[in-house]
This record gives structure tokens, C-alpha cells and sequence, in this order.
């Protein structure tokens, strides 16, 4: 069985400021799964409803993510694919890790996006993900309790300047 979990917080042009960032700060953390089967656990913090938590939660494989993950004999190796945001623009298919049985990972990224396709609308939104991958039986408190087998930190500086420190 694979779990995924992605943490995502939502924010738009007019909350990019400290004040607005004091009130998503710490907001994206890995969460307790729902104490039943759970194959996709998607928590979503959105700025336009004061960062309520939204929470989906399937027992099917997890919706497109731009992530493409393969079961090769008995490990599961999890790339990234090209997507639809606006910046950073990914150049084509990464490799971010490969699970072997019992392993975790993490992947961490930003996101600048449009709400249209037409460059004379510019009207950005952005999206701070941390996605946890687990190969294996996953118990409530997995992703909360031990750090990850595997890190992928692919985050970037979304308003241009210079790049963001990882912690």
C-alpha cells in the first residue's frame, strides 16, 4: 500500500506581506492520518476562508499531483512531472526518491500559479506543499512521529530575489 499526504497552503497576491505570512507561518506540517485505510490524506489551508483547515481523504490512489509514482519490483520510485504552475517552471521530468518497503518520503515546493492562462491577467495565487509518501502499512501517527527516509526540499523564492534559505 501507498499513503500520500499533502499539506498545501493557499494564498493570494494581497496576502504577501508579514502580516499575512505570520498567519500561515507553521501552518504547513504533517498531519495524523484519519484512523482508518487511507490511501490520499489532502489538507488544504486556503487565505481567502482565513486558513480553516479543508481536509479530503480517499481510499483510492492520490488525484494527478504532478508526481508520477511507479512500483519497480518492490520499491516505489517517485518523480516529479512537469506541471501547470507559473513559476517555477519545472524543465521536464525528476527524479525526487525511491522507496524501498517500510520507507518515507518528503517533498517540499512552492508555487506561483494563475488563475487564467492569459499573461495579460496576472491574477497569482500561491501554494506552499509538503507531501509525505509512505511504502508500506501506515499507521495514524506516521508522518508526524519520525523523520523521513527520503527529503526532497524543492522550494524557491516566489517573488523573485534572492533564493530562500532551507531549513
Amino acid at each position: 500500500m501507498i499513503t500520500v499526504q499533502r499539506v498545501r497552503v493557499r494564498w493570494d497576491a494581497a496576502a504577501r506581506g508579514a502580516q499575512h505570512a505570520d498567519l500561515r507561518r507553521g501552518l504547513s506540517h504533517p498531519m495524523p492520518l484519519p484512523a482508518r485505510r487511507v490511501a490520499f490524506h489532502d489538507v488544504l489551508y486556503d487565505g481567502t476562508d482565513g486558513y480553516t483547515r479543508q481536509e479530503d481523504v480517499r481510499d483510492e490512489a492520490a488525484p494527478d499531483l504532478g508526481m508520477r509514482l511507479t512500483v519497480r519490483d518492490s520499491a516505489v520510485v517517485v518523480d516529479r512531472m512537469p506541471g501547470h504552475a507559473a513559476y517555477p517552471r519545472d524543465s521536464g521530468k525528476t527524479r525526487l526518491f525511491i522507496l524501498e518497503p517500510g520507507q518515507t518520503g518528503r517533498y517540499r515546493a512552492n508555487f506561483r500559479f494563475t488563475r487564467t492562462q492569459c499573461p495579460c491577467n496576472p491574477s497569482w495565487y500561491y501554494e506552499d506543499w509538503l507531501v509525505h509518501i509512505a511504502h508500506g502499512a501506515s499507521e495514524p501517527d506516521r508522518f508526524v512521529r519520525a523523520a523521513p527516509d527520503h527529503d526532497a526540499d524543492h522550494r524557491v523564492n516566489l517573488y523573485g530575489g534572492r533564493a530562500i534559505a532551507h531549513r
